[in-house]
C-alpha cells in the first residue's frame, strides 16, 4: 500500500464509536467542532509542545512520535511513548545501553467503559512493534480528568479486534462508503449530529443531501 492510501490511527477511535462517524469525517471531509472536541484538542496539544525528548535518569520521554506501519497501512502521532532503560530492550540511536517502549495515550475526560482509547493505543504498539522491530505487551491510557494511568494489556483479541477494524476502514474508504444513520444513545453527545441527522433516519450520504437541497433551491 502506498503512503498517501494510509488511514489515520486517531480514525480508529472514530469508527469503534460509530463507523458512520468515521465515514462522514474521513470519507465525506465533515467536520463540526463543539466544547469536547476542542477541548480535547487543547490538551492534545500541551501533550506535543513539551520538549521532543527527554532523559530522567533510565527514563526517556519521547512527546509527538510519528509512527506508522506498512502492513496494516496506517498512520499517525504518539501522544507520549517512554524508553525504560532494560537490558532486554532495543538499541535506540544516538543512546547509549538498550530500551524497552511504553506508550502513553492522554484523553481529556475519564476511563470509558467501551474499548475505543484501549483499540486506539494498541494499534500505536503496533505501529511501534513493525517500525522498532520489538515486543511491546502493554501501555498506559492517561485520563486528564481523574489524572490517572490506566494499565492496557495488549491482548491478542484487542489485537486482533484493530486488524480487522483497520481492513473494514480501508474497505470504505476504497469503496467511499458511508453507512446509513442509525439513532442510538450515543448520538447526543456526537461533534456531528447536526451534520449526521439521525433523526430522520436518511439513507443518503450527506453530500447527496446536499447536492439536492441545492438543486431544490
Amino acid at each position: 500500500m502506498e503512503e498517501e492510501d494510509y488511514l489515520m490511527i486517531s480514525g480508529l477511535q472514530h469508527f469503534s464509536f460509530c463507523r458512520r462517524q468515521w465515514a462522514l469525517i474521513h470519507v465525506e471531509n465533515q467536520w463540526e467542532e463543539n466544547l469536547r472536541t476542542v477541548e480535547g484538542e487543547l490538551f492534545h496539544k500541551r501533550a506535543h509542545e513539551e520538549e521532543l525528548t527527554e532523559k530522567r535518569g533510565d527514563l526517556l520521554v519521547t512527546h509527538g512520535m510519528k509512527v506508522a506501519s506498512r502492513t496494516m497501512g496506517v498512520t499517525g502521532v504518539c501522544d507520549v511513548v517512554e524508553f525504560h532503560q532494560d537490558p532486554d530492550g532495543i538499541a535506540l540511536r544516538g543512546w547509549d545501553g538498550f530500551w524497552k517502549p511504553y506508550p502513553v495515550e492522554y484523553k481529556k475526560g475519564l476511563p470509558k467503559a467501551v474499548d475505543a482509547d484501549r483499540l486506539q493505543l494498541c494499534a500505536q504498539a503496533m505501529c511501534l512493534e513493525e517500525m522498532l522491530v520489538c515486543s511491546i505487551p502493554e501501555g498506559s491510557l492517561f485520563y486528564g480528568e481523574s489524572r490517572r494511568r490506566e494499565e492496557v494489556e495488549f491482548s491478542t483479541c484487542l489485537r486482533s479486534q484493530v486488524e480487522e477494524m483497520f481492513r473494514e476502514m480501508h474497505d470504505y474508504f476504497q469503496r467511499g462508503y458511508t453507512p446509513k444513520s442509525k439513532r442510538t444513545k450515543s448520538c447526543n453527545a456526537c461533534s456531528l449530529k447536526e451534520v449526521c441527522l439521525p433523526q430522520l433516519g436518511k439513507t443518503l450520504s450527506v453530500q447527496e443531501y446536499l447536492n439536492n437541497a441545492m438543486k431544490e433551491e
